[in-house]
């Protein structure tokens, strides 16, 4: 049975559709050529060994091909596609052993023909007055390529807005075959976030647990993650890109692991948040609900037309309620009070999730970050939900003295009754994250790693429910 291919032509028809809708009247009698490179081999300073590749992602939404030093071009006119690779290098063979052949490559790619690169300069010295869309500056690495487009009456636009914006918003409507790379990646992921609950007790050290859920995930195929895994415990959750991992887990309560497989290029983004000793303390179990319920009414709202800056303030609206139940806000002030003086920023600054796809924060969110308003400022999806779309959803609670701090100084800080917020610092923070793809009639969670607080007590402690 034939391989299904990656459905590279698909998407160049795509991209070239939301081009000409982006620029109708902008080409006149002459079509566009698409022209993408993907990276070259690089060597470190001063040393013969190469640095670790990653596909430009753009070239591999228009190709499926995961290979270096290899361009491609789309021809808008009569939608072909052609790949180009590079030329064989004998000494290289040598070492590295054969690359894949012009019909090895042509067999397992979605693409019209394939090429050698040398060839790509000949066809493009024959090429006038068109119009070459390019989304990198080529000029640096691709000497040759440039020099072509230029010694002809060729217009090349390089990092166009138009083009750029064309490739999001195409990239942003996931298809079926993208979709299930995506569910791969998030199986892969569950796995090993619950081999990390599993031997928690275990692990003495937030190493460790960077280490754990990297090795099941190479063991279940997945050679890269879709970012550095932040791995941190106590105090430390409340650093929501937190690089370390390495320190000392004793005498903590919670660890929150943020950590997602990729698989084929495509990225999970899951967050869970558990107790060291399997035991939830009553402030950690107090932020945990809070953040769960706000994580479950945000999750259950997921669907086509929902705009999404109305479900973050959902999720801080929620906040607010539950730190009034808590103490934490003094209940003379109502919690439409609240919501105005925008404190609840102080306890959660980032926004409440962001697209997926092949980069983690993937395209098409259209963040505002110059936003004057707290609440909204690092918001990554600013508009409507639509069918396709995969978004997180990871409200989180966060006790941050250098958030507060800055917070101390403002006329709102009067909401917060300090002597129960003291309670809640050793807490550090709580976040929850799945990833959701949004259908035509709801949503879809792909993300099936448990949530439930008892559950994951009994996964830690060894209790577990099969």
């Amino acid at each position: 049975m034939t391989k299904e291919k990656y459905p590279a032509k698909s998407h160049a028809r795509s991209v070239s559709a939301h081009l000409f809708r982006l620029s109708s009247n902008f080409f006149g009698t002459t079509s566009p050529l698409f022209l993408l490179a993907s990276p070259r081999t690089k060597y470190w300073p001063f040393c013969d060994q190469t640095q670790p590749f990653r596909q430009n992602r753009n070239f591999y939404y228009l190709t499926g091909c995961n290979l270096p030093d290899c361009y491609l071009t789309y021809d808008v006119a009569d939608e072909k596609l052609i790949l180009y690779l590079p030329e064989v290098d004998n000494d290289d063979v040598v070492w590295s052993g054969l690359p894949m052949s012009l019909d090895e490559a042509k067999a397992a790619f979605d693409v019209d023909d394939v090429r050698y690169a040398p060839q790509l300069i000949d066809e493009l010295s024959t090429i006038a007055s068109r119009i070459v869309f390019t989304v990198e500056d080529l000029s640096v690495e691709h000497e040759l390529v440039v020099s072509a487009v230029n010694s002809k009456n060729i217009s090349l636009k390089t990092a166009d807005p138009l083009f750029l914006e064309a490739l999001e918003e195409a990239r942003l409507i996931k298809d079926e075959y993208e979709l299930r790379l995506m569910r791969k990646a998030s199986l892969i992921s569950d796995n090993s976030h619950h081999k990390v609950m599993s031997t928690l007790l275990f692990s003495s050290n937030e190493t460790h647990i960077h280490a754990e859920f990297v090795y099941h995930s190479l063991r279940a195929g997945s050679k890269n993650q879709s970012y550095d895994p932040i791995c941190c415990s106590g105090r430390s959750c409340s650093t929501l890109h937190y690089v370390k991992n390495d320190e000392n887990l004793k005498g903590r309560q919670l660890v929150l692991l943020d950590a997602g497989a990729e698989w084929n290029n495509y990225a999970s983004d899951v967050t869970r948040t558990f107790p060291i000793s399997g035991v939830w303390t009553t402030e950690a179990r107090q932020i945990y609900d809070l953040v769960l319920l706000m994580q479950r009414e945000c999750c259950k709202r997921v669907a086509p037309g929902v705009n999404w800056e109305e479900l973050h303030l959902l999720a801080h609206k929620i906040l607010i309620n539950g730190f009034l139940e808590i103490g934490i806000f003094r209940k003379e002030f109502t919690s439409e009070q609240i919501l105005e003086s925008r404190i609840s920023a102080a306890f959660l600054p980032h926004g409440l999730g962001h697209t997926l796809g092949m980069d983690t924060h993937d395209t098409g969110g259209r963040a505002n970050y110059s936003d004057p308003d707290p609440l909204f400022r690092y918001l990554r999806i600013r508009r409507s939900l639509e069918a396709g779309m995969v978004v997180t959803v990871e409200p989180g609670c966060y006790f941050s003295p250098f958030v507060t701090d800055e917070w101390k100084t403002k006329e709102c800080w009067k909401i917060v009754d300090e002597s129960v917020l003291d309670l809640y610092w050793d807490v550090g923070g709580v976040r929850i994250e799945d990833d959701v793809l949004v259908t035509v009639d709801g949503y879809e969670n792909f993300t099936k790693i448990t949530k439930d607080p008892e559950e994951i007590s009994k996964i830690i402690i060894g209790n577990e429910i099969n």
